[in-house]
């Protein structure tokens, strides 16, 4: 190993992030050895992982999740997108924050809270992070029975996450709330990180730029350094009219859910979803910005409770703890 390392911190990521700081890759070794395979000095002569390579992404995570959140097993099908944790993470410290705003300045962890996690995946990440950072509840739902089958794995795994994960399948891909969501159910917030491609030919036309970034390489028909299956990351109109088909329907929900949420990864889509927000009335809308690397993002927020409501909301359902 290079002992030319030096702890860098991630300015951008939020300041709960437990990745905030360069990699300690001697520690993420010893979590999980198989890292080592892939672990070799840059061009700048500090050890690093090779990031355009999958089953080298894909090997560090499992370290991640090991030395960082307790997960000893973590593992679905290679042709299944593979996240990258500090982003995940990043999500779910900042829909905290945005509960703790609601909650006198305090984060409401434990079993009280429950979320929703639209498109849950194969890897469940955002539950994994959800559960160990605030022991929050999960509902988890996803169109691909396999994908649904996987994520159940991982939870059976791991005794830390048993009890506090429920996957539901969404039987029609054109639905998001409906057919998984109960007229009974209370969601506190619901999360979403929508396909972003409208296409194979721009998925592919991404990944071939991605990887040009990474490697300095030029390749015709590239393998996603993140995988991912094509309904995880692409849909019939892309990032937009998801959102904009997520926002109608949140709609009918409105009781349901005191926060809705999303990632817009493409900042050009805003106009168009402030436009559908304003159609459908909501009480507050939220965007609040979020970065990791040279990559900006943010995530839109909105609910249709009153002031009445949400305070009723609070009352009934949070019984509020201190963050960690």
């Amino acid at each position: 190993m290079s002992s030319k390392k030096q702890p860098q911190e991630k300015t951008r990521l939020h300041a709960r992030n437990r990745n905030r700081e360069r990699y300690d890759l001697s520690a993420l070794i010893q979590a999980n050895p198989e890292l080592a395979t892939y672990v070799t000095p840059n061009k700048h002569g500090n050890d690093s992982v090779d990031f355009s390579n999958p089953v080298a992404v894909k090997t560090l995570n499992k370290a991640l999740l090991n030395h960082y959140y307790g997960i000893k097993h973590w593992d679905f099908p290679d042709t299944n997108l593979c996240p990258p944790i500090p982003g995940r993470a990043d999500y779910i410290h900042h829909i905290a924050d945005l509960l703790c705003e609601n909650n006198f300045g305090r984060i409401p962890t434990g079993d009280t809270i429950t979320c929703f996690d639209i498109g849950v995946g194969a890897n469940c990440i955002y539950p994994i992070i959800g559960v160990t950072e605030y022991d929050w509840q999960f509902i988890g739902s996803d169109i691909d029975p396999k994908s649904i089958a996987s994520a159940q794995q991982i939870i059976n795994a791991n005794p830390s996450l048993k009890n506090k994960i429920e996957c539901r399948l969404q039987k029609d891909p054109k639905d998001i709330f409906y057919g998984v969501i109960d007229r009974e159910d209370k969601i506190d917030i619901s999360i979403c990180n929508p396909p972003f491609h409208a296409s194979l030919e721009d998925a592919q036309k991404g990944t071939r730029r991605k990887i040009k970034n990474l490697s300095g390489k030029k390749v015709k028909t590239p393998e996603l350094n993140f995988a991912g299956i094509s309904n995880e990351l692409i849909c019939d109109g892309g990032e937009y009219k998801f959102i904009t088909n997520m926002v109608r329907e949140s709609e009918k929900f409105a009781k349901n859910c005191y926060w809705f949420t999303t990632l817009v990864s493409k900042q050009s889509n805003l106009k168009g979803i402030y436009k559908s927000l304003e159609k459908y009335k909501p009480n507050q809308v939220k965007t609040i910005p979020m970065g990791t690397g040279n990559k900006s993002s943010r995530i839109v927020a909105w609910t249709f409770l009153s002031e009445a409501e949400q305070k009723e909301w609070r009352t009934t359902r949070w019984k509020t703890k201190a963050s960690k």
